[in-house]
């Protein structure tokens, strides 16, 4: 873990926001970062040595990926991912609400450089304000002739697995937007069957940074294990909820502070596959996968969601709980089968009526569900809940007991984001 010291706040991909409520427009935005440069073959390589890793959850090397795309068989395909599917989350749409231009720069480089000659853009159809102003955006640069290819605007359906990059493949080529099992992954075989890369907008963003500035440039933010900068969102009991620019290893303390948080209890990091902790455990240790592994947690897509002064925990893994089940892609047995029963075995334990096997049961099924599924959500589910129950393991013992903790008892509830529920949508 790096020991170097790092300023918190930062100004890069957020240059500007503060000063315009709006979208900047393409001579806005060529007037605060340059014009955009001419993308070659040699671009991977200068993402890769800069350091840039995905920055919708999974944190894989974007230069290898790119690198593995331009250099597959037939003519390659580039999807950015701006679905941003984590109800907590908002990095990804106040970074399309503030800089669409930078975001479109680097799926087009990106583009260039790994022999591509479309850009697909997804989005949630939902956020109707969203797609207008990117359609607006990309029409400018239509207008402007800037770009040396298409850009395509699609809206795909809004379900918590649909941001996964093989959902995003599979719509693309008419299907259904669910997951798919791998591999191939998309970089070997995607929209087309011809090798795909699919980044979310904020990575992308990075990308059009690193063309313009270089590596050097990109690596003089952050630490040697986590270079450049990231945007986090913090939720929850804060007094300062919102997306926040940090550089690379700073302390999730540091992020918590800033936002207006307390002090002391718990915090839920990564989202809400993520998982529950001590403020005390994670305050010291940079805001980073290599950082947070020390205690068993991920920054995942860079969220922060500490829990209110005498909310309960396991209300709200609860609620999250029945959430996450309910958006499953209800394809493989864990997904529809296990994280009901997991819901309904934690609903159980949380109102105090949970039997002398429930907490048993639950264990088991926590045991036995991950890497079973035909993708990654139920293993989420499933993290969370187990961290939920070390987490909070005073409250387990008291309302497994049939003593439901006061905050249950009042029905406090902690202010983290949920969509409300729905009848089940189409996936196409």
């Amino acid at each position: 873990m790096s020991t170097e010291t790092v300023r918190p706040l930062i100004a890069r991909l957020t240059a500007g926001w503060h000063q315009a409520a709006r979208p900047a427009s393409l001579r806005e935005h060529y007037a605060r970062y340059g014009p955009r440069p001419e993308a070659g073959r040699d671009l991977p390589d200068a993402v890769a040595a800069a350091g840039l890793t995905g920055r919708g959850g999974a944190g894989f090397p974007t230069g290898v990926k790119m690198r593995a795309v331009a250099a597959g068989r037939g003519r390659a395909v580039v999807v950015a991912n701006g679905m941003e599917s984590e109800p907590a989350s908002e990095k990804d749409q106040a970074l399309l609400a503030r800089a669409p231009h930078l975001v479109l720069d680097g799926a087009v480089l990106a583009a260039r450089a790994v022999g591509a000659d479309t850009v697909h853009v997804c989005l949630d159809r939902e956020r109707g304000q969203q797609i207008t102003a990117l359609m607006k955006a990309v029409s400018e640069r239509e207008r402007a002739r800037v770009d040396p290819l298409p850009i395509m605007v699609h809206e795909l359906p809004r379900h918590y697995v649909s941001s996964e990059e093989t959902s995003l493949v599979r719509w693309l080529n008419g299907g259904d937007a669910r997951p798919v099992t791998t591999p191939p992954r998309p970089s070997e075989r995607g929209v087309g069957r011809s090798p795909t890369l699919v980044d979310n907008v904020e990575t992308l963003a990075h990308v059009a940074l690193i063309a313009r500035y270089g590596p050097a440039w990109f690596r003089s933010a952050g630490s040697s294990d986590a270079p450049g900068t990231f945007l986090v969102t913090a939720a929850g009991a804060v007094a300062g909820p919102g997306v926040y620019e940090i550089e690379g290893g700073t302390l999730a303390g540091d992020v918590l502070e800033m936002s207006g948080a307390v002090e002391d209890g718990y915090v839920l990091i990564g989202g809400y596959a993520g998982t529950w902790h001590p403020v005390s455990e994670v305050a010291r240790l940079p805001m980073t996968a290599a950082g947070l592994r020390a205690a068993g947690a991920t920054p995942g897509a860079g969220l922060v969601l500490p829990l209110g002064p005498g909310s309960c925990g396991l209300v709200e893994t609860t609620r999250i709980l029945g959430y996450l089940a309910r958006e499953s892609a209800q394809q493989c047995g864990p997904c529809r089968f296990g994280l009901p029963a997991i819901a309904d075995d934690f609903a159980q334990l949380t109102t105090g009526r949970s039997g002398d096997g429930t907490l048993d049961r639950l264990h088991r099924r926590l045991g036995v569900i991950p890497g079973r599924g035909a993708c990654r959500h139920p293993d989420g589910a499933v993290r969370l809940a187990a961290s939920a129950l070390t987490a909070f393991a005073g409250d387990v013992r008291a309302h497994a007991a049939g003593q439901p903790c006061a905050a249950f008892r009042q029905g406090r509830a902690a202010g983290l984001p949920m969509p409300r529920p729905r009848a089940e949508g189409q996936w196409r």
